[in-house]
């Protein structure tokens, strides 16, 4: 008996179709390490760049440090005190005068979530002569509280704000307040051509929203 085996019809069929087959996934995946590698070589020239300019920036801070020492350790000699002191002072009056009760409460005014009320606001200058101030608030809920320091953190009058303290149990002027926050926050004022000014004492209010 014999058996005819054909071994150039399904088998042939099958070779051809592998091939093609594995030869359009090393095709896809060979494009695809391609922009991988370049992306990555965009990214390592991108990540150079920012670098130098970090570096250039590190550079920059670190002679600007070096040069206020160098002025501090001038303004520290016996013979240039008295020059110091006057220049302190002189800068510790025009912080003051730069002060407004009135512009402060309209800032706040601006960003002051409802349901929330000033307590009390005590400004104060700082060593380095801005002026910072201590801002307590209180209301119904913790989360207008922060949504009063986000809101500080995006004004053009604040920096730096953060919660000091917080009193869950502190019975405000109104009897609907539940929290109480100490916030601090450096204040950058608005000097106009004639700014009426006033002293640095501290303040108490309830107004609010």
């Amino acid at each position: 008996m014999r058996i005819q085996i054909n071994l150039a019809s399904q088998p042939y069929e099958y070779a051809r179709r592998f091939v093609r087959q594995w030869t359009l996934t090393l095709s896809l995946l060979l494009l695809v390490t391609l922009a991988l590698v370049i992306g990555a070589l965009f990214r390592l020239k991108e990540f150079r760049a920012e670098q130098k300019v970090i570096n250039n920036l590190r550079a920059q801070i670190a002679q600007g440090d070096k040069e206020i020492a160098a002025a501090q350790a001038f303004l520290n000699r016996p013979e240039n005190r008295d020059t110091r002191d006057k220049s302190e002072i002189l800068n510790e009056l025009i912080a003051r005068k730069a002060f407004s009760w009135t512009q402060v409460f309209t800032d706040l005014e601006k960003i002051m979530p409802p349901r929330l009320h000033v307590v009390s606001i005590h400004p104060e200058l700082t060593p380095d002569n801005q002026l910072e101030l201590k801002i307590s608030v209180a209301g119904e809920s913790r989360d207008r509280a922060l949504d009063l320091v986000r809101k500080m953190e995006q004004s053009q009058r604040f920096r730096e704000p953060q919660v000091i303290s917080e009193n869950s149990e502190q019975q405000g002027q109104n009897q609907g307040d539940a929290v109480q926050y100490s916030i601090s926050a450096l204040y950058i004022p608005e000097l106009p051509a004639s700014n009426p000014g006033s002293a640095v004492p501290t303040a108490t209010s309830g107004g609010g929203e």
